[in-house]
């Protein structure tokens, strides 16, 4: 059985870049240099490191669900009928799959999941509740909180 190598060790150079690079990712290598004392070209590199080694996993631009008139943000209690693992690693590659899904967290503590979803309005929201839980007979039950406000909505980590 092959072993999981271990997780390439960050220094504080890495970390200052994380840090940048977590509140706009499109700023110029160059800058990101200037801001943490490296050369452009060993900012390129240690980028390219940890993109390879899995610590910078995707960049992507954080869209104001208002704009592009999503209204609904749903937090979603998912309870499966068993924790099998097949029962399980099916409900994961269905809600991983699915574009509606933005969030996914299989939890412990009574629920199996916690979904967020945003969606256009409450029609294709419930049609997105009966496509994922309703018809899945995985699913024992859901239960939907709707968001009123984002207070905060963020992907950021603190980087210690």
């Amino acid at each position: 059985m092959a072993q999981t190598p271990p997780p390439r060790a960050l220094d504080s150079f890495d970390k200052a870049i994380l840090r940048l690079l977590q509140r706009d990712n499109k700023m110029p290598q160059r800058q990101i240099a200037s801001r943490v004392n490296l050369s452009a070209a060993a900012v390129q590199r240690r980028i390219a490191s940890m993109e390879k080694a899995g610590i910078i996993t995707r960049n992507c631009a954080e869209v104001n669900v208002r704009a592009v008139q999503m209204s609904i943000t749903a937090i979603v209690e998912v309870h499966l009928v068993d924790e099998r693992i097949a029962t399980v690693d099916a409900a994961k590659a269905l809600f991983q799959a699915s574009p509606s899904v933005q969030q996914c967290y299989y939890v412990t503590g009574g629920i199996s999941f916690v979904v967020i979803i945003v969606a256009k309005d409450m029609t294709t929201y419930e049609e997105i509740t009966r496509e994922l839980f309703s018809r899945n007979e995985a699913v024992a039950r859901f239960r939907s909180l709707i968001a009123l406000d984002r207070v905060k909505c963020g992907m950021d980590i603190v980087i210690p």
